[in-house]
């Protein structure tokens, strides 16, 4: 397969070889690590490979570069494979997201049976009950026909569909976390009073999992849902119990839409207004199992499947324990710039603006870049916190991602994170960060922190922050905010040196007591 392959590197199982769309989203990233668990073999098709580098698990799969819409890298993905995992979408990557669904998925599927898979598995939307398609969601009114091409495909397929998934990072329950945590008294939208059949993520991978092995003549949907079914009002209150907070004021109003919905969850949460909107589209209509036919195929074990309060402690639990192994964010925002950071010395395709900062820091390496990893959520940007508010806010009014996206690990990073309005790019633990903005921009941006020097000898902290315009009004973006990295990027670079020098001694040799 030539440069495009990462071969495995540990002990393969003896179960189907496995292939997994989406590893670098929210499900697919949290499924792989379940599917070796179960003793198959797992391959990855992935459009960047290296986001992939740093997972726990990275070395024990197959990565193949390739893009489901790219016929040519989905059959070189579909040679030798038993079970095909077709776990993405193209929401929110414009108005013809639809299209691009439906050809994805045709291309899926006729490659598949040309390969000679033995089963496809797809994750899609439970539907309203006795709601014509026309009236659904654009959101799952597409998953819907994504999940009839893969069954027409002629290759037996499985397609589970589910509401509202409860666990630590999933956009629907950082959405219901912020909702309840943040506003004691809520005036909310009228869907809160719809029932809804939640589902524990650990019981979506347990029956993703499970679906590689069913009979070969099954090929149907499959409706999934924990025991209970609530209102999202029901549920709200139950999170704030879980989560010991005072009992939450709500007041639903019959004035606000999807789309003012939307904006609402975008200001209160983390989750941008383009994610929120499907989401809260998705519950205009009561969306409850009408079976649950998949018990006759993956049974149940004892204390499953899991009820809503358990599956809020579960994912509360990973969260003070900063053991979020994906979010709702790992996947790449849809529109986002994605164009890898052009090398300086072969850099030929126009302007590239550079703020570059310098400084000695008398501290360890070690300690230094434990602040430079350590950057951005809670611990902030090191300057002007006002500014950075400000230009987070503004993204969200553009609808932007803004800065709230966090992190997924307090201490630590890896290659795709993402990271407030960036995305880790690279990553070389103790030497480089490099970020790309994924905020709204009119042209692409970088910001890139090293550290530099050997041991027993003077340690460099060295930022650059790079800027390539997209036409005029990129070079007219750049110089009207240029007079302010003096005091965002230059202070960013000081206060980060400071912060270190001031958490460690100066290593040994150097500082006070050196001769």
């Amino acid at each position: 397969m030539g440069d495009d392959t990462t071969p495995a590197g540990g002990p393969a199982g003896d179960g189907p070889t496995c292939l997994v769309t989406g590893a670098t989203g929210y499900i697919g990233g949290r499924l792989v690590p379940e599917l070796l668990d179960a003793g198959h073999r797992v391959r990855c098709l992935v459009r960047t490979p290296d986001k992939l580098r740093d997972h726990p698990w990275a070395g024990r799969v197959e990565i193949l570069r390739g893009d489901v819409t790219d016929a040519e890298s989905v059959a070189r993905a579909m040679d030798g494979v038993d079970v095909a995992y077709y776990l993405v979408h193209a929401l929110g990557t414009g108005r013809g997201f639809e299209e691009t669904d439906r050809a994805a998925a045709r291309i899926f599927g006729a490659e598949a049976r040309r390969a000679g898979v033995g089963r496809l598995v797809y994750l899609g939307g439970l539907t309203p009950r006795a709601v014509p398609e026309h009236e659904l969601s654009p959101h799952l009114r597409s998953r819907a026909e994504v999940g009839r091409v893969l069954l027409a495909s002629g290759v037996p397929t499985a397609v589970l569909r589910a509401a509202v998934i409860i666990g630590s990072g999933s956009a629907s329950f950082e959405m219901l976390r912020y909702l309840t945590e943040r506003l004691p008294v809520m005036v909310t939208p009228r869907w809160v009073r719809t029932r809804i059949q939640p589902i524990a993520v650990r019981d979506v991978l347990r029956l993703l999992t499970g679906c590689a092995r069913l009979p070969r003549e099954v090929n149907r949907t499959f409706d999934i849902g924990g025991p209970e079914v609530l209102t999202y009002l029901e549920m709200m209150h139950r999170y704030a119990s879980v989560a010991k907070l005072p009992r939450r004021l709500i007041l639903p109003v019959p004035v606000l839409t999807p789309r003012l919905s939307s904006y609402w969850v975008g200001l209160v949460t983390p989750v941008p207004a383009s994610i929120a909107r499907p989401l809260t589209e998705s519950l205009r209509h009561e969306v409850v199992c009408r079976e649950d036919d998949i018990e006759q195929y993956v049974p149940s074990p004892p204390g499953h499947p899991i009820g809503f309060d358990r599956a809020v402690r579960l994912a509360l639990q990973r969260i003070r324990d900063a053991q979020v192994t994906t979010r709702w964010s790992s996947a790449s925002v849809p529109g986002a710039p994605s164009d890898p950071l052009p090398t300086d010395p072969d850099w030929a395709g126009g302007s590239l603006y550079a703020d570059v900062r310098e400084r000695d820091a008398d501290v360890s390496r070690e300690a230094l870049w434990e602040v430079v990893e350590g950057i951005g959520g809670e611990h902030g940007w090191y300057s002007f916190p006002l500014a950075w508010a400000v230009r987070g806010w503004l993204d969200r009014l553009v609808g932007g991602v803004g800065l709230r996206r966090g992190r997924r690990d307090a201490r630590h990073l890896r290659t795709g994170d993402s990271l407030d309005f960036w995305r880790v790019e690279e990553i070389a633990h103790g030497r480089l960060l490099r970020l790309r903005a994924e905020m709204r921009l009119p042209g692409l941006a970088w910001l890139e922190m090293s550290v530099d020097g050997d041991d027993g000898g003077p340690v460099r902290y060295r930022q650059r922050a790079l800027f390539h315009p997209h036409g005029l009004l990129g070079h007219l973006y750049w110089w009207s905010v240029s007079p302010w990295h003096a005091v965002v990027f230059g202070g960013m670079a000081r206060n980060i040196v400071r912060t270190a020098e001031r958490a460690a001694p100066p290593p040994r040799g150097r500082g006070a007591g050196a001769s």
